[in-house]
């Protein structure tokens, strides 16, 4: 369990106490009015900072966090977060509404408001909802920049109904994929070692300047949670705000990504790329991409063999498939058509290929 800024802080302190009753000063260094070396008073000065910066960031973000409960008539209902981004508009996760027939929504000095949804997209897991009059509160905006791994994050959201809760940590991976419906996955998603628990899905991951890395999506277990990142809910919200639904670009394959057996048996050089292993009867890929056409066996194991292995589409490199997802997601729409770079029987050759929609979940 992560230790509390407080926690920390008190630690900290102690540990500069028991090197001052030791005696530990190094040569050359000097000592302030109250006895502290340089070092000391840095080290003071920089717990004093951190602790501003986490509350500066909670004070702008929280008032435009929400609490939600979700009604329906057949259960006891849920709960959830999420956050304003325009004068009625709140995003949250499509897991938190699902299966709702009445939703409220909380601000931190407001009761509840009765609110509807607009639009849910179960491939992406966003949903947003609507509120007819929103408090005196400013919305929240999204990272301007690409996300990087190392940056320092807070998520703001209610974990087990407790309103307005913040756990720290930072950004500690990028490009995830996450299981999605119909064994789709969410591409983009950033990952991060905040605390997130139930109740936390739907509210905000920010940068310690409030801008919005992702909305959050789950817990993976110890250290490890999961956000849908920035540039992917851009692309759905204003999608579902309009329309209600989002069409997400679909190829119609069944990929892998070449991993050192699968490039053993297919003679691959380099070892990368992402594999097709089936094409769907009727899908976009069909008659254009080419799937497994047999198998072998290394150390025991079934491996496929002879179908394609994307290496780029347009411009981009594909050495895995998060790349290949987070290039459909972010990069194309249903109707485009993409070129697409294949390795096939030893020869690299360019299809072009007209993405479809995905099928209704």
């Amino acid at each position: 369990m992560k230790q509390s800024l407080t926690r920390r802080a008190m630690l900290g302190a102690l540990g500069t106490a028991v090197a001052a009753t030791a005696g530990c000063q190094s040569p050359g260094t000097s000592s302030d009015s109250n006895g502290n070396t340089a070092d000391q008073s840095a080290s003071a000065d920089a717990v004093a900072q951190s602790e501003s910066v986490y509350a500066d960031v909670y004070q702008e973000v929280a008032d435009a966090v929400v609490s939600i409960r979700v009604y329906s008539d057949d259960t006891r209902g849920g709960q959830g977060s999420g956050f304003l981004i325009d004068d009625e508009h709140i995003v949250t996760n499509e897991h938190v509404v699902a299966g709702g027939d009445e939703y409220y929504v909380r601000f931190a000095d407001t009761g509840w408001r009765s609110a509807t949804v607009v639009g849910a997209d179960v491939y992406s897991d966003l949903a947003v909802l609507q509120i007819g009059a929103t408090p005196d509160v400013t919305p929240l905006s999204f990272v301007e920049t690409e996300t990087t791994v190392g940056t320092e994050v807070v998520a703001i959201g209610n974990p087990f109904g407790l309103s307005g809760s913040v756990s720290a940590g930072i950004v500690s991976g990028v490009d995830r994929n996450l299981q999605s419906a119909n064994n789709f996955s969410i591409a983009d998603a950033v990952q991060t070692d905040a605390p997130v628990n139930p109740g936390n899905s739907g509210g905000p991951l920010v940068t310690l300047d409030g801008d919005v890395v992702g909305v959050i999506n789950s817990g993976g277990g110890d250290n490890v949670a999961f956000a849908i990142s920035a540039p992917l809910t851009q692309r759905v919200v204003p999608s579902l705000i309009q329309t209600g639904d989002y069409d997400h670009p679909y190829m119609g394959v069944g990929l892998q990504s070449v991993s050192p057996r699968l490039a053993e048996a297919n003679d691959l050089e380099p070892a990368s790329g992402v594999y097709i292993d089936r094409i769907v009867d009727g899908g976009p890929s069909e008659g254009v991409l080419q799937g497994s056409d047999g198998d072998t066996t290394i150390s025991g194991t079934e491996i496929p063999t002879g179908g394609d292995v994307v290496r780029r589409m347009n411009d981009t490199p594909t050495p895995t498939r998060q790349a290949l997802g987070s290039f459909l997601a972010l990069e194309t729409s249903p109707g485009e058509t993409v070129d697409v770079l294949v390795e096939r029987d030893g020869a690299q050759e360019t299809v072009e290929l007209a993405l479809g929609s995905r099928p209704e979940p």
